[in-house]
């Protein structure tokens, strides 16, 4: 193992070191600091290394890898055929003929619609239940966690914070851990279907983000299992511990009412998703005038030449975290402001910069990027924690309470947890590799 994961150089170590840094940094913020589950952070960590391990070392699961990319990317481009007749050439991706350059209302975000469909077929099918169940006992036989928490974990690999209702008739019955588990892999995975826009903003600068996208979420799930009971640990029995339970969702009559309901909740993800950025952002950018403004006149006063933009601000705060993850010095600042914007711009903003940072050239290493990409791969940001806490209270009332005394340390679990896989990437990172290429 140690062979493997310094073939890539001195880096890779850090990447690797700086796992149990993480893990360690949340155990000083952790509830309860005299529990510590040793057998759970083991297998967590094991499961993220061994995937890591597969994915990026072992051929055959590069040529998985690859397989994974060209089927979601031939996927998507096929969802635009329908964006295509609805929008013209508005929905024409970049570099295509007649394209006007990328334009994520036109096409970004009616890829949301498309796999949401998809989503709610599969669903249909039965077979989304199955992978869903197939990880599920994976992390509860192998971590020792409740079938509940589990379940809900497995779920967030592949939807957003519908995952819930998989699992909606244990809710009342969950522990305070267990629903933190639940928060914390829900801002720490994406939804299949928003995956689609972020290959759209990031396809041109990385070929193979649609697999590292995918890899990502797969990765960040045994992640937030392990940061979430790191910080809030379990100190009850939970109903369901040792008990496999199946996913609860209503199956449709039909395929093609499945179809219809999903590609109709495709379009409250996409108001959703619309309305956050356009309050977020705003929000952001008034914030930033005002905290700008005082800071010009504390350098002015001082002498001193601190950046007061929010960005600048968040960027000073994760920049020793960007160093953890082993990403070149040369771009640690300019990382650590887009891993931070993430959390108060959304993941969607945070992918936008990247692809303008390489673009531009202000980040050009490829070990940089890659990290990058999987550091943002999850919903961790104040806007998704209001979503999810409102989402699971609305499904159980009693729980309200809990879940917004969990909330913030849900938030700081699944950030660990996105970075804990970001470290991964870095310890296997190879530049020789056609996995890594950009």
């Amino acid at each position: 193992m140690c062979n493997l994961i310094s073939g890539g150089g001195m880096a890779n170590l850090i990447s690797f070191f700086g796992l149990f840094v993480l893990i360690g940094f949340g155990w000083l913020l952790s509830a309860n600091r005299k529990v510590f589950n040793w057998h759970l952070v083991i297998w967590g960590v094991g499961l993220q290394l061994l995937f890591g391990l597969f994915i990026f070392r072992i051929p055959a699961g590069a040529k998985l890898f690859l397989l994974l990319n060209d089927l979601v990317v031939k996927i998507i481009d096929a969802s635009t055929e329908g964006a295509k007749f609805v929008f013209g050439p508005l929905a024409s991706p970049p570099g295509t003929e007649g394209s006007p350059g990328f334009i994520l209302a036109f096409q970004g975000l009616p890829s949301i619609i498309f796999f949401s469909a998809l989503i709610s077929a599969l669903y249909f099918l039965r077979i989304m239940p199955l992978l869903i169940r197939a990880f599920a006992s994976v992390f509860s036989r192998l971590m020792k966690i409740s079938g509940a928490e589990s379940l809900c974990a497995a779920s967030n690999i592949f939807v957003g914070v519908e995952s819930a209702f998989t699992v909606r008739p244990h809710i009342a019955e969950m522990t305070r851990s267990e629903l933190c588990t639940m928060l914390s892999a829900g801002m720490a995975t994406v939804a299949s279907n928003v995956l689609a826009l972020y290959v759209f903003t990031l396809r041109a600068q990385f070929p193979t983000i649609a697999g590292h996208l995918i890899s990502a979420s797969i990765l960040s799930a045994p992640a937030a299992i392990v940061m979430s009971k790191v910080l809030v640990p379990e100190e009850q029995r939970p109903k369901t511990l040792g008990v496999a339970i199946k996913p609860h969702y209503e199956r449709e009559s039909n395929l093609f009412e499945a179809i219809i309901n999903g590609a109709h909740a495709g379009v409250k993800v996409i108001v959703g998703v619309a309305a956050l950025l356009v309050a977020v952002l705003g929000l952001v950018a008034l914030l930033d005038m005002i905290v700008g403004g005082i800071g010009l006149k504390i350098n002015t006063l001082v002498g001193a030449e601190v950046d007061w933009s929010l960005k600048g601000l968040l960027g000073y705060l994760f920049y020793p975290f960007t160093l953890l993850l082993g990403v070149s010095p040369g771009d640690a600042v300019q990382v650590a402001r887009i891993v931070g914007e993430r959390t108060i711009a959304t993941e969607v903003a945070g992918y936008q910069g990247l692809a303008e940072a390489i673009t531009q050239g202000r980040i050009t290493n490829p070990r940089s990027i890659l990290i990058t990409t999987y550091a943002l791969c999850g919903f961790a940001h104040l806007a998704s924690m209001a979503i999810f806490v409102g989402g699971i209270s609305a499904l159980s009332p009693l729980k309200t309470k809990t879940l917004s005394q969990i909330g913030f340390r849900a938030l700081l679990a699944a950030t660990l947890a996105c970075l804990m896989t970001a470290c991964v990437a870095g310890t296997f990172f190879t530049g020789s590799s056609i996995l890594f290429g950009n």
